[in-house]
């Protein structure tokens, strides 16, 4: 059974499509006269020879139309298999950029045509609020706590280079323009003009790096999304929401800075030894770089435009005061105090950079004296000055415009840009802890006590307030290189602000001395001031299914602690906890691991109820659904009731990043999509007793035990599978790819147990399988139907329609499953020269697959994959025999690769087919 033969062939094109397909047209036409320019008249045959074999057999599925395409490829030589793969993927990275821009030009026409509002919109949620009679006094609450933070991660899966991206970005607002511009024949050839040489800037620009991504090269690549959309698109959205808000109640409503953007990327250092104190600070010192350098252009903008004269406005005392402090002297300007005014402001400002140690690019300031500001809420306080006086004299529009986003930026990002979590496993922490008490007391063995001795000892220390550090030098590697982090984050706090580094992730947290470790470390470098005033929030992450079993009981004993709850106090009495996807799925199989976090949610909610503390949840997802990917808004409103209340943090993770975020105009309706979900999830959810809770709870633990079964059968308990994983995926090739400054495992094993969900998913992916992504989930719901036969299938069928958690489940593995190519999967089972291991385990591998189709057809009533997705499906079969072709070449390069052929080349086009198919399917971060 083949999948393409499970998905719904696309009907006639549709009209609302069309522009889509031209602009596919286009692009493909651009791409190949590029490489007929390029590479000649005979690679450019060659490569239209591939294209149509590889579209041939995706609409026959005709085995001999399959095996004609493989001989033409396995026929190629290095440098022929070169230039097919760079075509194919080149065509995969056009054809996105086409399918972003249609989403815009679609929305942009809902919009104009008065069309209803989407799920997801700010709009919708606004109307569905209103319609539920929310008062003002309710919503305003609901803002006043409200959290929404998405987190930038850097793990080894971003295989696009920025130069890549910075070109994608230049094509994309062409081809944009073709839309929205009225053009001339002479201004269509300009531009298709443009659109060649940056075709012929991508095709002759290194696709691949030479070098292993250093940490730093990731900051400053997660940095890019801030100048690309955030910084310019967030006081956008804010203004949107203001807006919505006043039209609906009224202007007394406030909307604080309830949307940040966070990121990881220079502070987890888990697994990572190349996170040092040395780099966090550096990634902290670039963060504010750029917020400064974004201020410092804004207000030089402002300064060159508000060209007002007090001949012909009224200003107030205010600005009067502000425009007569200024360092500007010259008489021309003399009548023109706004101008004078953001004089002050931007030498104040250069002055600022300049003590937070940056050097400045921009104009040299007309003071350099000027006195710095303290905090960024003096700088609102001077705009706040100007906005105000504008306003008074009826320039509204002036007051709400360049001027109100700038000022609304410094309010979200202050003088940090972006809050950095810390993150560390457990056991480098006891390690660190350990040290602390041996030098400090001269007692070693602190490991070794039992967990209750372990926190008398660690909450006497806490509680007296000793300083236990002694000369850093004298603790060994690890432990130093931890208390120098420490360190720095207290250097951070003074230069930068609390805000700039709010919290440490607890990685592998089983037991609350893990927590009160933590304390003490930060106790050590004044961020825990005394007993009772902790600057940073301490978070424990639970990941393992065992884990996340335990969590509930570990927050229960660490609330029953008197001195822990008076900590919180000085937190706002809100914990925050995080939940790891990647791996508990990884441990226990995909319907088992959301299942577990499900009812750890569960578990969290009556805990913290009892307690009376407020819970926020950092949801640890990543782009691929075996890793807790899916579409952000569904998967918000599948929490369980109660878990969402106003905050929430997710993690984004690998080339998702880019695909939601380079695009302005898609990275706000990203964001505004969070938002929207977190007011709907917290202010309509209903948290009364849902008569039918109990038994989808029942039929979901029966599944769960039986999905885990077969998962870890076939996983950890099948002789030869880690023998059959690491040959017949590219796990080993990933490693060597230069996409991550982390290591791909844990440890110098091969065992599952210590590969990192990521490249474990990622491999996956790359071979067709998707194995994380719905193994086990086919033979639970087949034993539960015959266990409870057709009864047991209405209700399935009942929780599918009825449940919005079971639904997304349901939703995420269609999407999945229409991703897998079981008929590829086998060419890269051909890898495996051990006959009895490779029929073995591929047979049992593609049964299941089968039986999960099966049973995900009979749960849903569908017939066919992505049946309730057709703008997806169509876009899945277009793009199919692009990326058909870099599989099969992938399989022939990998077994001349592992025989023994050490052409740079063949190295070279592995690892071009890596970032081909992973461009082309779009979530293997």
């Amino acid at each position: 059974m083949n999948v393409m033969n499970l998905i719904s062939a696309p009907a006639d094109i549709s009209s609302k499509d069309l522009p889509l397909r031209e602009d596919v047209r286009l692009l493909g036409r651009i791409l190949g006269d590029t490489l007929r320019e390029q590479e000649g008249e005979e690679t450019f045959q060659l490569v239209e020879s591939v294209r149509r074999a590889a579209v041939r057999f995706r609409k026959t599925q005709d085995d001999r139309d399959g095996e004609a395409l493989e001989q033409m490829l396995d026929a190629l030589s290095p440098s022929e298999t070169l230039s097919v793969v760079r075509a194919f993927s080149y065509f995969s990275q056009l054809s996105n950029i086409a399918e972003d821009l249609h989403h815009n030009r679609r929305h942009r026409a809902h919009l104009k045509a008065g069309s209803a509002p989407k799920d997801g919109s700010l709009l919708l949620a606004l109307d569905r609020i209103e319609g539920k009679k929310v008062d003002k006094k309710t919503l305003q609450a609901f803002l006043n706590s409200a959290l929404v933070s998405p987190v930038l991660t850097a793990h080894p899966t971003e295989v696009q280079r920025k130069s890549i991206l910075d070109n994608q970005l230049i094509i994309s607002s062409l081809l944009s323009n073709r839309d929205r511009v009225d053009m001339t024949p002479d201004d269509l050839a300009d531009n298709e003009e443009a659109l060649r040489r940056f075709v012929l800037i991508l095709w002759q620009t290194r696709m691949l790096r030479t070098a292993k991504l250093t940490v730093r090269d990731e900051i400053k690549n997660g940095l890019e999304y801030y100048r690309y959309t955030f910084l310019s698109e967030i006081p956008k959205l804010y203004a949107n929401l203001e807006k919505q808000l006043e039209a609906r109640f009224d202007k007394d409503i406030n909307v604080p800075p309830l949307l940040r953007v966070g990121s990881w990327i220079g502070g987890d250092r888990d697994g990572n030894p190349f996170v040092t104190h040395d780099v966090m600070m550096d990634a902290v010192q670039q963060h504010s770089a750029l917020a400064l350098e974004y201020y410092l252009n804004e207000t030089h903008i402002l300064g060159t435009r508000l060209s007002l004269t007090d001949r012909l406005v009224e200003v107030t005392p205010e600005l009067r005061a502000l425009s007569d402090a200024s360092p500007d002297k010259a008489t021309q300007r003399d009548d023109e105090p706004y101008r004078r005014a953001l004089i002050l402001v931007y030498s104040r400002l250069s002055a600022t950079a300049i003590k937070l140690g940056h050097e400045i690019s921009h104009l040299p300031p007309v003071d350099k004296h000027a006195h710095p500001y303290a905090n960024p809420q003096e700088f609102m306080a001077d705009l706040d000055v100007l906005i105000d006086s504008l306003f008074k004299h009826g320039a509204v529009y002036l007051a709400r415009g360049r001027l109100a986003n700038l000022r609304r930026a410094v309010e979200v990002f202050g003088f940090y840009l972006a809050p950095l979590d810390m993150r560390q496993h457990s056991a480098i922490i006891e390690q660190t802890v350990g040290e602390l008490f041996s030098h400090s007391s001269g007692k070693a063995g602190y490991a070794d006590l039992d967990e209750a001795t372990k926190r008398s000892v660690l909450l006497e220390a806490l509680q007296a307030g000793k300083l236990l550090l002694a000369d850093i030098k004298k603790y060994s590697d690890v432990p130093q290189s931890e208390l120098r982090i420490m360190q720095a984050a207290a250097e951070i706090h003074k230069r930068f602000g609390h805000g700039a580094l709010p919290n440490h992730i607890i990685s592998k947290t089983d037991a609350v001395s893990d927590m009160l470790e933590v304390a003490l470390m930060l106790q050590q470098v004044g961020l825990l001031e005394g007993s009772d005033k902790l600057h940073v929030n301490i978070i424990p992450l639970f990941e393992t299914i065992e884990d996340l079993r335990g969590g509930g009981k570990i927050m229960d004993e660490l609330f029953s602690i008197p001195w822990y709850r008076k900590l919180l106090e000085s937190r706002g009495n809100t914990q925050e906890v995080m939940l790891g996807y990647s791996d508990s799925n990884k441990d226990g199989g995909y319907l088992t691991a959301n299942w577990e976090l499900y009812k750890a949610e569960l578990e969290l909610v009556q805990v913290f109820e009892k307690h009376g503390i407020e819970l926020r949840l950092f949801h640890g997802r990543g782009g691929t659904v075996g890793r807790g990917g899916g579409p952000s808004y569904d998967a918000i409103l599948a929490q369980p009731p109660g878990s969402v209340n106003g905050q929430i943090r997710i993690t984004e993770q690998g080339e998702v990043i880019a695909s939601k975020y380079s695009n302005p105009e898609i990275g706000r309706r990203n964001l505004e999509t969070l938002i929207a979900a977190t007011l709907e999830a917290t202010l309509l959810h209903h948290h009364g007793a849902d008569s039918t809770m109990p038994e989808y709870h029942r039929i979901m633990e029966a599944l769960s035990l039986d999905a885990f079964a077969a998962y870890r059968k076939l996983v950890y308990e099948t002789p030869g599978f880690t023998e059959y994983f690491f040959t017949a995926t590219p796990i080993r090739e990933i490693a060597e790819l230069n996409i991550g400054s982390r290591p791909s495992s844990r440890k110098a094993s091969d065992k599952i147990e210590d590969l990192r969900a990521i490249p474990w998913v990622f491999s996956w992916g790359l071979n067709r399988v998707m194995l994380p992504g719905w193994l086990g989930f086919g033979s639970a719901v087949k034993q539960f139907i015959e266990r409870e036969g057709e009864a047991g299938l209405k209700q399935l069928q009942s929780m599918y329609k009825n449940w919005a958690f079971f639904r997304g489940l349901m939703s995420n593995m269609d999407m999945v499953l229409s991703k897998t190519d079981m008929g590829i999967a086998s060419r890269y089972a051909e890898l495996v020269e051990d006959v009895e291991l490779r029929d073995r385990i591929f047979g049992a591998i593609n049964s299941e697959w089968e039986t999960t189709v099966e049973m995900l057809f009979a749960v849903t009533g569908n017939s066919t994959l992505l049946q309730d997705n057709p703008a997806f499906a169509r876009s899945l079969l277009t793009r199919s025999p692009y990326i058909d072709p870099l599989n099969h070449l992938q399989v022939a390069l990998l077994q001349r690769h592992r025989a023994g052929d050490n052409d740079e080349l063949v190295k070279r086009a592995i690892h071009l087919t890596i970032n081909g198919i992973a461009t082309g399917l779009r979530n293997s971060g």
